[in-house]
């Protein structure tokens, strides 16, 4: 990863070929043969709001484990991957170097319009749906857990997926179900769970609790459900340091939610513009999430 005192990106441009979608992190530039070339920013959003300012090196953290993950679970799911350099779309070397780490060439998907949620402990806004009603995604739990509290399973509650500036939101399986059929559904709740049971034995293995995380899938030109754009990273996941970790709080972690912490304290009403974030916010999170690579990859 970049110190955190080099150049972050905010927003790259290639030149000669066509951007087709800018994310809240991620730039989609269309390269021939039903491909993309994929560059993750260094963007943060929080709340579903893109922050003024970027994290230095966060881009190629979350590269460096995506990969790492999908490399290790390519036998419960293929990936959007096609291992092919980055060389053979971009000619310049100044983008060459800017790319370095950051950016992919995959498969180009139809995107299934949900995220696929798996929660093994109780948090964020899991949390405030139990707090409020006793389940989360129409799941019923057994009464008296309290914040951070491991399940006693892991749960598979999917979310919309939503813009740029709007909320995402906990919807049933059977919601899931009405949006993309029974067959999509159960496959990915499968494999949500799989991914996720694999991911949280390893991590565990080097000191981080994944809490919950979220999965995004696509569908190939055969109609096969595909793993797509980032895993079990610190942004779709919650990590929290095992020698630290108790219930009744909100754990330290080694992702975003210092981030979000941050904000909440502002009374901020999570709607664009977002505040700026201060230079030591930006410094400690790029250390966390730099954190969590080390520990992943040790």
């Amino acid at each position: 990863m970049q110190s955190p005192d080099a150049s972050p990106l905010f927003e790259s441009k290639l030149s000669g070929l066509e951007l087709v979608h800018r994310g809240k992190v991620r730039d989609n530039y269309a390269i021939g043969d039903g491909r993309l070339l994929i560059v993750a920013t260094d963007r943060l959003s929080a709340f579903d709001v893109v922050m003024p300012d970027p994290i230095p090196g966060k881009g190629r953290v979350l590269t460096t484990i995506s990969n790492f993950w999908f490399g290790r679970t390519q036998r419960v799911v293929s990936n959007h991957l096609t291992g092919e350099p980055l060389s053979r779309y971009v000619g310049n070397p100044r983008e060459l170097a800017m790319l370095e780490g950051r950016a992919v060439i995959v498969e180009r998907l139809t995107p299934l319009p949900v995220e696929a949620v798996v929660r093994g402990y109780l948090a964020g806004s899991g949390w405030k749906d139990y707090q409020e009603r006793g389940m989360i995604g129409g799941i019923r739990l057994p009464p008296g857990l309290v914040q951070a509290s491991r399940l006693p399973e892991p749960i598979f509650t999917p979310a919309t997926k939503a813009p740029a500036g709007a909320h995402d939101e906990n919807i049933s399986y059977d919601q899931m179900v009405k949006i993309i059929g029974a067959s999509a559904a159960a496959r990915i709740r499968e494999l949500s769970l799989k991914l996720y049971a694999h991911g949280v034995e390893h991590a565990l293995a080097n000191g981080i609790i994944i809490a919950d995380t979220k999965f995004e899938f696509g569908l190939d030109h055969k109609n096969r459900v595909v793993l797509m754009d980032e895993v079990m990273t610190p942004d779709s996941s919650r990590f929290w340091p095992v020698d630290s970790y108790q219930e009744g709080a909100s754990p330290p972690s080694f992702d975003k939610q210092y981030v979000r912490d941050y904000l909440e304290s502002l009374g901020w009403d999570k709607k664009p513009p977002a505040p700026t974030l201060p230079p030591d916010v930006i410094r400690l999170t790029a250390l966390k999430y730099r954190e969590a690579q080390h520990r992943l990859l040790a």
